[in-house]
């Protein structure tokens, strides 16, 4: 399997402290039958600034390491990138770290609670210039929650979609796992990933959850997204069926 969003390289945002510490998630994620991950500092969020050569320093080092103790994970460079007003322009500066560093595709990390009014514009800014954004865990996110329509009108527009496996898993809570379920069954989803960082509070665990798409949708869904995991590293397309509108949506208490 492949990770396509992870916080596991030492001393960046909320992932292990120590490089001991970032060896044994890293076995966890073997154990768990990824073979394959992209790790993505934050980058741009008001807190964490992680640039694109400073990522791409850490995962040779990273890796070297895995060598060394034997552990068979392939790393690969990546940023969750805050979306920001001026984003086209970073790119332009090559301060971006697509996913895989020379794929098409950039994770997006929307800010909190709102969607700001550039969204679209800067979605489609990045899209003219040849990048398709990968919008991560939108199920989390209040205003999504409260207003589905706002991620169907950016899906429509050529937006992609990354889910956490433990919103599937119900890790978070029941609310969200099904909030997470309507929006696969709606096409609103493309990607599954454990964003893992903490053995504990949050581990790789895309096997269970590709195990409960199955269930839950079928088996042509969970190879679904297997492939499309593969496609996004090797920069291949990424097919969607058109997305549906969320009806009837009231919920709230999201955490």
């Amino acid at each position: 399997m492949i990770e396509i969003h992870s916080h596991i390289l030492p001393n960046m945002n909320d992932g292990p402290p120590t490089m001991s510490e970032s060896i044994q998630l890293a076995q966890t994620a073997v154990k768990q039958g990824v073979h394959t991950l992209v790790v993505t500092p934050r980058h741009l969020d008001g807190t964490n600034n992680h640039p694109k050569l400073d990522i791409i320093k850490e995962v040779i080092h990273f890796s070297h390491e895995l060598e060394q103790k034997g552990i068979p994970l392939k790393v690969l460079p990546g940023q969750e990138v805050r979306l920001t007003w001026d984003l086209a322009e970073r790119i332009d500066k090559d301060e971006i770290l697509p996913v895989n560093e020379n794929t098409k595709y950039i994770l997006i990390e929307l800010p909190s609670n709102h969607l700001p009014k550039y969204a679209e514009q800067v979605l489609f800014e990045l899209q003219m210039k040849g990048f398709t954004p990968v919008i991560a865990h939108p199920e989390r996110h209040a205003e999504i929650v409260s207003k589905p329509q706002l991620l169907y009108n950016l899906v429509k527009k050529g937006a992609l979609v990354q889910v956490a496996a433990g919103s599937i898993n119900g890790r978070f809570s029941k609310k969200q796992a099904k909030f997470t379920n309507e929006m696969i069954d709606a096409n609103l989803v493309h990607l599954i990933s454990s964003e893992a960082y903490h053995s504990k509070k949050r581990p790789f665990e895309l096997h269970e959850a590709y195990n409960k798409v199955e269930k839950t949708f079928g088996k042509q869904m969970h190879y679904y997204f297997l492939e499309n995991s593969q496609a996004l590293i090797e920069n291949e397309p990424i097919f969607a069926d058109p997305p549906e509108r969320i009806k009837n949506k009231k919920i709230f208490g999201f955490i």
